[in-house]
Formats: structure tokens, C-alpha cells, sequence
């Protein structure tokens, strides 16, 4: 084990999630505290410790990858990078522009490049494979949760 990468991966992807962050918490209670939510909505206090949990996981990932050599598939390396870009760009997207539209054009993208990811994992490594498992129902369910909130908001999602 080497735990500098390790840690190197845990905060790389841990660092994305806080940078998301800074869109997500001032829109909170203010504007997102006023959009119409499904019934299904998970109580905001969840939010929080389950990205953590999740972004611990794809740190995990990324180091298993990182240490056996896995970004020599570089359609792996692609969408898994990918899969990190289009999570970061969902907070500004949604929170930020407070446009769940756009929110929802990047989680229907960024889904395609989780499965992408999960599948090329699967050809490498299992343990990678089932950690990402979490992580792909999550973002399939907050789409659920954003596709809802652009038909209850048709105003605000235009």
C-alpha cells in the first residue's frame, strides 16, 4: 500500500466536492429552500455525509487504478476523469446559475460517463468495480431528483 497516493487520491477527489461546495451552501436555504421538490426529496441533512461517503469511495478508486497501472486503458482514464468533471459541474450548474435544467443536461452526461467508468472498472478490477456501485445509484437517483424538480419548476427550469 501506498499511502501517499492514497491520500493524494482521497483529497483530490474530496477536494472536488468542497470546491462544488461553495455553489451549494449559500443556495440552500435561500433559493432552493422555495423549489418544489418530489415527495421522495432526502432530507438536506443527508446530503452532506453521503457525498463524503461517496467521494471517499471514488478517492479509494482513483488510488486503485492509480497504483496498478489501470490509466494505461485510456478509455478509463477518459471517462473516469470525465465522470469528475461533469460532478464538479453539476453544483454551478444547479446551484450556482440556479438552473436546473442545465443541472440536468450534466447529470443525464455524467451518468452515461459513471456507467462508462463502472464498466470499464469491471474489466480491472472487482473491488474498483463494486466501489463505484454506491456512487452510480446515487447520481441515477439525484437525477430522478433533478429531472422532478425541472417538471415542478417549469418556470425556474426554462
Amino acid at each position: 500500500m501506498n499511502l501517499a497516493r492514497l491520500i493524494v487520491s482521497v483529497v483530490l477527489v474530496m477536494s472536488l466536492g468542497i470546491a462544488g461546495s461553495v455553489f451549494t451552501a449559500p443556495a440552500i436555504e435561500s433559493w432552493y429552500a422555495k423549489l418544489e421538490k418530489p415527495f421522495f426529496t432526502p432530507p438536506n441533512w443527508l446530503f452532506a455525509p453521503a457525498w463524503t461517503l461517496l467521494y471517499l469511495l471514488i478517492g479509494i478508486t482513483l488510488y486503485i487504478c492509480w497504483i496498478n497501472g489501470f490509466w494505461k486503458d485510456r478509455k478509463l482514464k477518459f471517462a473516469f476523469f470525465l465522470q469528475l468533471g461533469l460532478n464538479f459541474l453539476w453544483s454551478p450548474l444547479f446551484f450556482g446559475l440556479q438552473n436546473p435544467l442545465l443541472g440536468l443536461a450534466d447529470i443525464i452526461a455524467l451518468d452515461l460517463a459513471v456507467i462508462s467508468t463502472v464498466i470499464l472498472l469491471y474489466r480491472h478490477s472487482k473491488i474498483a468495480f463494486l466501489l463505484m456501485l454506491p456512487y452510480l445509484a446515487w447520481i441515477l437517483f439525484a437525477t430522478l431528483l433533478n429531472f422532478f424538480v425541472v417538471i415542478l419548476n417549469p418556470v425556474i427550469g426554462l
